[in-house]
């Protein structure tokens, strides 16, 4: 057998190798409305994320008295999905809501804000598959645009099994027809993962297998969500210098008239 048929072998439905992630792409701060915000394409998916907090919590028998209080909320727009979907929150918003918050507050010092509550509403605009692996990035990278402090970035990332083999970042024809999901929430520098589970059948060895592939892809991720971050803020110093320089022209060319 030819390397060339080898390769082959591992092209999956959309052409990527079984070891390859998704077209990814990550934005920070887009609301201006917000306090930290992100914009993550990952494949098809196409999600939004607004971060608002600290603040006090309402109602207040909510709040904490030692430590602050992450809430989330997960929608799926009624058009990001074929066919249309209703545009009341499912059952399956409601898991994902809370498993945004179960992989992010390991994450947060929330211990800093006693009283208080921090607010993350992630809509997804369309879904293409591992939407809430893909909520999750950019739910840590919206946290950190808000100043968020927090111990690491969460990079999410799901592998599973599609036609007897171990694949990463399952898309939505793979996630529906596959054989098992396996999503991942981990912090890359810490070394800790924050979320795990499972969908499906796998044996310990393929088991094994996948959490090991979802961590490299994790730390691929990582890498994304760091450029998203410094991306914004060479942009904000470059804009800073830029109207610097503007207004020592203007003054110069008053002082040069008078």
């Amino acid at each position: 057998m030819t390397p060339k048929k080898v390769k082959e072998e591992f092209l999956r439905v959309d052409g990527r190798a079984w070891d390859e992630l998704r077209p990814l792409k990550i934005e920070s701060g887009v609301l201006s409305n917000a306090d930290g915000s992100a914009y993550i394409e990952m494949g098809k998916n196409k999600i939004i994320v607004g971060v608002f907090g600290p603040r006090e919590v309402h109602p207040k028998h909510l709040s904490k008295p030692h430590t602050g209080v992450l809430r989330c909320r997960y929608h799926m727009a009624p058009f990001s999905t074929d066919p249309r979907r209703s545009p009341a929150p499912s059952r399956r918003d409601t898991e994902i809501t809370m498993v945004m918050r179960y992989a992010l507050e390991p994450a947060i010092f929330l211990e800093r804000y006693p009283r208080s509550s921090i607010d993350i509403y992630a809509e997804v605009l369309q879904a293409d598959g591992g939407t809430r692996c893909a909520t999750i990035t950019a739910s840590s990278v919206a946290l950190v645009d808000a100043g968020i402090p927090m111990r690491d970035l969460v990079a999410a990332c799901s592998t599973g099994k599609y036609n007897g083999r171990i694949i990463l970042d399952l898309g939505d024809y793979e996630d529906k027809n596959g054989e098992a999901d396996v999503p991942i929430a981990y912090m890359p520098k810490l070394e800790q993962i924050t979320l795990l589970q499972m969908d499906g059948i796998l044996t310990a060895e393929e088991f094994e297998q996948c959490i090991s592939l979802s961590i490299e892809g994790c730390k691929k991720i990582y890498e994304v969500q760091r450029e998203a971050i410094k991306k914004k803020y060479v942009v904000e110093k470059s804009e800073k210098e830029i109207e610097k320089a503007e207004e020592f022209i203007e003054e110069s060319r008053v002082e040069d008239e008078q």
